[in-house]
């Protein structure tokens, strides 16, 4: 989902992270609150000729409040999935909103219903307390700017409570859909597909809401927003189904079955430029294992390669760079194969060893993973690409 990201920091052990995208929001938010919100002449009269760089602090100090109003709405999230068990990655920022970032489903639906109904509830407290301070500003007669900051502030968190109850999966209400048809129907693949294709339809709604947007109003800049957020709503449904497709799918299935159980080896000896010509653009494989006498020492990469000039690899050998056997590289034989999938997901690799004690097993690949899956699927009559979409019936043949 997310490209470059930035670590900011860390609040109760998780990392909170900014998408480089954020950027692009918080710039649109302070110039369309500076430009267009809050100078209005009939709220601040004594700022608009007097004093109009009030509106850019003013601006700025609202989208940093934003900023904090997200993170808290994570947060919450993210301590709720704690408390049932669920480990989580961090939290992101990103140019739609914000996003806890779970490594696994939620164990039971009442953990999913509780997980979920956290970030509204969280973000409906926010809005009271900061229209009570709104409240309190006013009567206490501060500054024309104090109120428009706190007001504006409980109003997008109030915003923020309505659009993420909408019960489209991935928003917090289709999380929320999604629990009580997973409590009802006992089944987690069917109630995924109902509250995927619910927020399948409300991002084809929000994209036809911008294009009518813009002939009606030529307001483009909001036509755009609303097409982007609407193919956002309609993507993240679709991969969200994906996901528990996928995960139901490999879940059990032992990596026996599918691994390669005679894969290319190297030796430790090897001098890297053979490693290279014999091996690497032979096979094109970026990760070869290193075995001796039978017995596994580790692998090597393509990543290794570069820490030496190429001129000087005849003069080394695959043993100065052998990697040893790690949770990052290897795999249990007994493992099962969503095990080693979300081995390849934290460490962004394709290959993996499969060992057997001190001995290789096999070489598992990223590429006969998904043949096993897709030949599964096709078997079950999904389509993994589509597999959010709604299902027509088809007369049989």
């Amino acid at each position: 989902m997310f490209g470059r990201a930035i670590t900011l920091f860390k609040m109760f052990g998780f990392s909170v992270r900014v998408d480089l995208s954020w950027i692009i929001i918080f710039v649109l938010v302070v110039w369309s609150l500076a430009a267009g919100v809050f100078p209005n002449e009939h709220m601040y009269p004594q700022y608009v000729k007097t004093n109009p760089g009030i509106y850019w602090v003013m601006a700025i100090v609202a989208a940093l409040g934003l900023f904090a109003s997200v993170v808290v709405h994570e947060l919450c999230h993210s301590l709720v999935a704690r408390r049932y068990g669920l480990e989580m990655s961090g939290i992101t920022l990103f140019i739609f909103g914000g996003v806890a970032e779970m490594t696994d489903e939620p164990p039971s639906a009442r953990a999913e219903f509780m997980m979920a109904i956290a970030g509204p509830a969280s973000s409906a407290v926010i809005a009271l307390l900061f229209a009570a301070a709104w409240f309190i500003a006013r009567d206490l007669g501060s500054p024309p700017y104090v109120q428009g900051v706190l007001g504006w502030l409980g109003f997008i968190n109030g915003t923020l409570v309505v659009f993420n109850l909408i019960p489209g999966f991935p928003l917090d209400g289709g999380r929320v859909l999604r629990s009580i048809l997973w409590h009802f129907q006992h089944n987690l693949r069917s109630a995924t597909r109902t509250a995927s294709n619910v927020g399948l339809a409300f991002g084809t709604f929000l994209i036809a809401l911008g294009i009518l947007t813009l002939f009606t109003s030529g307001n483009l800049l909001g036509a755009v927003w609303w097409i982007l957020i609407g193919w956002f709503v309609r993507n993240a449904a679709s991969q969200g189904y994906q996901q528990v497709l996928i995960r139901q799918t490999l879940q059990g299935e032992p990596i026996r079955r599918f691994m390669n159980p005679t894969p290319v080896t190297v030796p430790s000896s090897l001098p890297l430029d053979r490693l290279v010509e014999d091996y690497i653009y032979h096979y094109h494989y970026k990760m070869f294992p290193v075995v001796d006498d039978g017995t596994l020492a580790g692998c090597i990469t393509t990543r290794h390669l570069k820490e030496v000039h190429r001129e000087r690899w005849p003069q080394h050998t695959v043993r100065e760079f052998l990697e040893p056997c790690s949770g990052s590289n290897s795999i249990s034989a007994d493992a099962d194969a969503l095990a080693a999938l979300t081995s390849m997901n934290k460490t962004k690799s394709s290959r993996l060893m499969v060992v057997d004690g001190p001995h290789l097993a096999g070489i598992l690949s990223l590429k006969d993973l998904f043949k096993f899956l897709s030949l599964k699927l096709e078997l079950e009559g999904e389509d993994l690409e589509h597999a959010a979409a709604p299902k027509t019936p088809t007369g049989s043949q």
